[in-house]
């Protein structure tokens, strides 16, 4: 038994749970409330995709004759090929069995539909990402034909990481919603509904919070609650996360609280504590940021006077309970930076609460979870790092900040660095400047493998009217420093942001094309722009040329649909978009103009065709920033001395040789300056207090001239290319 049961309705990841619930259960064990978390969404992926339930889904179709398409019947047609491997094909991207991966990469192993299609075009990157990644593909688009099968002749709600998505978004009434959750279980709830009575039934819990982040969960978490209350009608029902905290600010329609009791906002460590101080029969009425039923009008209630917790205090993640070895990675595209969100089992953490910048106007900065801005201490972090890799068994971290700061990532790195741990991490970041080679080599030595950042739009003029704060120029400069250190970069682009022009468009995909084609992004999406009511855009739409339509809102509050001043169609735009980025991620298609990727004429480029290559080549600024951190990355040198002869004259030399982990290199210098460089790197090595320069520069002056000269010279030079950082 136990006090609150929190659920992830179904479908989000499968590679990894969604954080949400972890993060509620840590919290909540701070207060000694105990909780049971699930996530329902790879129970049911899991029972939908075994050999049992199959069968069924076959059965149906040709028993209800829902084959149409030519796809559908030669799956149909293959059942039994499809049967066989598929208990097998699970347990191998859970990670077990690997030795199936020969198998599966051979001809003739798996039956191959539509998802197939594309592999010729992929087969030059299964030798850059190896065996393994080539079986989880295939075997990717195995479980991809078989969704395809079921969207089509079972249920077309159906999909990987979503169900039912259409109906959560946009939805500015509940009317369609409502309907649907009239309607008979489809064979997707059967299985849903099935599984969460179990838990009811074993964890009698007082309490069930259903975390929603996203559209293609809000249908499910219906199901489960309408389910709950007809069966347990004296559970009390709660949803929070990111779908309510966007869309339902607004909420009116009473309808929903036949299904749910209460709806929370924002930050949920507080609403829980306080819903379940209620539930367990306290004589307060005080809550926060809740919506409930009262005397049959909806009401929102924020009458608590207590403030929401510090980060430092809201206890580390706490994944147990959950099926943690049963994920599947799976890769869906074949790109190693792509894969990061579908391939391993990550840890999820934040660095820091809301956004340091807080300025983009697409972005709805005015909301909490973005407006409060928040850092986590770097020791807190790691601290929390290290007890959830006990917990979990991986040592893998995704930061989900929204920008996860630099000045926190250099300190989370030195910290890493200092506690001599070993950890894999990637975050989302801002292409700030701040950004240098020497910061991205101390990331990667902290063990950064990746991070994803938003070009958006790639146009000067367009950066500016979203207040990125950044240039297409800095953009290039920063995902360089980061390639060049062995960090892969994901970029988001956008596309229909309100007065952008069809040149403008045309000139974003060509600042793409050269980034990818120079090799520094190796990832990216497009999407297109999209209004949303909480954005400065949303909010003063008439300052930036559009007229938005405004709809009656009962329930969703979210996305506005609008028109600009421009009077185009962007929607034109996107399968030319989407198609040459995905050519341009498989490192083909850059010859080709930008032009030819669309089906109707389009103008030519603007871009000069060495635009971005002339960005890389701003010269090397000697300058001396006396505050900064110097950080030797390598080894103790190996010392010997020489005697150097010239023109009758002869001169004690020193030469210090270094092993990295890939090379060897050695620098020769005056015997006087190599002790006193070899006593430096050694106190860097062997001392926990960073150095700054100018503490460097006061202990060279002490027995010699001319810093600058020395601090700039080749051999300083060689040595800053190889581990000698300056942060």
């Amino acid at each position: 038994m136990k006090d609150i049961l929190l659920i992830t309705p179904p479908f989000t990841q499968l590679n990894t749970p969604y954080p949400a619930t972890a993060y509620l259960k840590g919290f909540l064990n701070t207060k000694e409330v105990s909780s049971f978390q699930m996530d329902l969404a790879i129970e049911v992926l899991l029972k939908l995709y075994s050999k049992k339930n199959l069968e069924y889904i076959f059965n149906f179709a040709v028993e209800n004759d829902t084959l149409s398409s030519e796809n559908a019947i030669r799956i149909c047609s293959l059942r039994e090929d499809y049967l066989k491997p598929i208990d097998e094909i699970i347990a191998f991207l859970q990670g077990k069995n690997k030795t199936l991966a020969r198998q599966i990469c051979t001809d003739g192993f798996l039956p191959r539909a539509s998802r197939f299609n594309q592999l010729d075009d992929m087969e030059w990157a299964f030798g850059n990402m190896g065996q393994q990644d080539k079986a989880k593909h295939l075997a990717t688009l195995f479980l991809e034909d078989i969704s395809d099968f079921i969207i089509e002749c079972i249920d077309d709600n159906f999909g990987f990481s979503r169900y039912a998505e259409r109906l959560g978004m946009s939805a500015n009434s509940f009317d369609e919603l409502y309907e649907e959750l009239q309607e008979e279980l489809t064979f997707i709830d059967t299985i849903t509904l099935e599984i969460l009575s179990k838990r009811i039934e074993s964890i009698q819990p007082k309490l069930v919070c259903l975390s929603v982040p996203f559209p293609g969960n809000l249908y499910s978490a219906f199901r489960c609650a309408q389910f709950i209350k007809k069966n347990y009608p004296n559970i009390p029902i709660a949803m929070g996360g990111g779908f309510p905290n966007t869309e339902l600010r607004s909420l009116k329609d009473k309808r929903v609280f036949e299904f749910f009791d209460y709806i929370t906002l924002d930050d949920g460590e507080l609403p829980i504590e306080l819903l379940h101080k209620r539930v367990l029969g306290s004589s307060s009425t005080e809550l926060k940021r809740t919506f409930l039923l009262e005397n049959g009008v909806v009401t929102y209630n924020n009458s608590s006077s207590k403030t929401d917790y510090k980060q430092a205090l809201i206890g580390t993640p706490d994944y147990s309970d959950l099926f943690l070895g049963k994920y599947l990675s799976v890769i869906e595209i074949a790109n190693p930076m792509h894969s990061l969100w579908s391939d391993g089992r990550w840890n999820k953490l934040t660095m820091a609460h809301g956004c340091y910048w807080g300025k983009c106007t697409f972005c709805d900065i005015s909301l909490d979870y973005i407006k409060i801005y928040e850092p986590i201490a770097a020791n807190i972090l790691v601290n929390r790092m290290e007890q959830m890799v006990e917990q979990t068994g991986e040592n893998g971290f995704h930061f989900v900040d929204e920008a996860a700061p630099p000045a926190l990532m250099r300190s989370l790195a030195l910290e890493i660095i200092k506690r001599n741990l070993i950890f894999t991490w990637w975050t989302n970041i801002r292409f700030e400047k701040s950004f240098t080679n020497d910061l991205c080599q101390l990331l990667k030595a902290s063990g950064c493998i990746a991070v994803s950042g938003g070009l958006e739009v790639a146009s000067d003029r367009l950066l500016k009217l979203i207040d990125k704060g950044v240039t297409v120029s800095q953009v290039a400069q920063v995902t360089r420093n980061f390639t060049a250190s062995d960090i892969m970069v994901h970029s988001y682009l956008m596309y229909g942001y309100p007065t952008q022009t069809k040149q403008e468009t045309i000139d974003s995909l060509e600042m793409v094309r050269q980034l990818f084609e120079i090799g520094i992004i190796q990832s990216g999406f497009w999407h297109q722009f999209a209004l949303t009511a909480h954005s400065p855009i949303g909010k003063k739409p008439e300052d930036y040329e559009i007229t938005p339509k405004h709809e009656d809102i009962t329930f969703a509050n979210n996305d506005i649909q609008f028109t600009d001043k421009t009077g185009l169609d962007h929607s034109k735009f996107s399968f030319g978009l989407k198609k040459s980025l995905f050519n341009f991620m498989h490192g083909i298609g850059f010859e080709l103009s930008v032009n030819d990727w669309f089906d109707f004429k389009t103008p030519g480029t603007n871009v000069p065709p060495d635009y971005i290559e002339d960005c890389l080549q701003e010269l090397n600024r000697f300058q001396l920033k006396t505050n900064a951190k110097i950080l030797w990355l390598g080894n103790a040198p190996i010392t010997s001395t020489f005697t150097k002869n010239k023109r009758g004259e002869s001169w004690n030399m020193m030469e210090l040789s270094f092993h990295t982990k890939m090379n060897f290199f050695s620098i020769k210098i005056n015997e006087n300056y190599g002790q006193w460089l070899n006593k430096i790197l050694v106190e860097m090595i062997t001392s926990n207090k960073l150095k700054t320069l100018n503490d460097i520069k006061s202990d060279f002056e002490l027995n010699f001239e001319d810093f600058e000269l020395f601090w700039f010279s080749k051999e300083i030079e060689q040595l800053k290319q190889n581990g000698l950082v300056s942060i």
